[in-house]
């Protein structure tokens, strides 16, 4: 273990943070601001908690986050004998700022390796946290799965590079698993850059699902032509991210943000050997309304269309 511990902290730049990631912040000053950018208010007691961080540590560092306008501090208003700490308008921005570039670099060093690999990576770390968390594997961690999946994922909407991710991630997954060519990349790129020219945010958007602070899926709601009508498009849950009911939740989560913007119906089109996608769009209440073969991507398919009236 500790053979893999000075691998892994030399790999990810870990004991020369500020340089690896180009920031004036070292690694302990980034985790203070990752953890609150993740929570809207949190005392200073509950930092030292989450982070074993000396008291007379965390005191001087916030300090210095003061001066530098990163955040502020005033009386809690559960507990007036605490402090409570919230970023700024400048702190949400660094840390922003480093969520890019600790992901960016992430992706970076994961590109090296070859697609099933990284699924093999992906499981082994989690069963590594699993056992030294406490949790174990088999029926331990199988009875605690729902509060664990709570915690391990989240639905978001998009940052910087997202819909990059979204086109990138389309086209290497179905290529690799349907054989699809570069027409659909094509596709999906049409998609996404019509979205970001311009798109009305309260009728039309997008979210990005994580698993253990990862992109790990998306899917798109955006107004159809025809008029009342919105458009489920781009569903996708990355191979190493299955199982978790994500899919189900991008789902959930597109037909409730339809209703709320005041569109009667939701309506997508797919190809039927999506299997897995359809299983997900008949649980959310959709209906098949439409089949019809064509070639496209390369192969002869049949495309379906699909409707949930809201």
């Amino acid at each position: 273990m500790r053979a893999f511990n000075r691998f892994y902290t030399n790999l990810i730049g870990a004991l020369d943070y500020s340089r690896h990631l180009h920031t004036p912040y070292t690694l302990t000053e980034a985790r203070v601001l990752y953890e609150l950018a993740h929570s809207a208010q949190t005392d200073a007691a509950d930092l030292r908690a989450a982070l074993s961080v000396d008291a007379g540590q965390l005191s001087r560092m916030l300090g210095r986050f003061e001066k530098k306008g990163l955040v502020q501090r005033e009386p809690s208003a559960r507990d007036g004998r605490r402090l409570s700490v919230h970023l700024t308008e400048d702190g949400r921005g660094a840390a922003e700022q480093l969520e890019v570039r600790s992901q960016s670099a992430v992706e970076s060093l994961l590109a090296r390796i070859p697609e099933p690999d990284r699924d093999v990576l992906t499981e082994t770390l989690r069963t590594a946290r699993a056992i030294l968390d406490g949790r174990g594997t088999g029926g331990s961690r199988r009875s605690a799965r729902g509060g664990e999946e709570a915690a391990r994922t989240k639905l978001r909407a998009p940052r910087p590079g997202d819909l990059g991710w979204i086109v990138e991630r389309n086209a290497a997954v179905y290529a690799d698993e349907f054989s699809w060519d570069g027409t659909y990349e094509a596709l999906v790129a049409r998609i996404v850059a019509q979205f970001a020219e311009g798109h009305d945010p309260q009728r039309e958007a997008v979210w990005i699902a994580e698993l253990d602070g990862r992109r790990a899926g998306c899917v798109m709601c955006v107004a159809d032509e025809a008029p009342g009508t919105a458009r489920l498009r781009l569903l996708l849950v990355d191979p190493g991210a299955r199982g978790h009911r994500l899919g189900d939740r991008l789902v959930d989560e597109c037909v409730a943000f339809a209703r709320s913007a005041g569109y009667s119906e939701l309506v997508l089109w797919t190809n039927d050997v999506l299997a897995a996608a359809r299983r997900i769009y008949q649980r959310a209440g959709f209906e098949l309304v439409k089949e019809e073969p064509h070639h496209s991507f390369g192969h002869d398919l049949v495309g379906q269309d699909w409707r949930l009236t809201l």
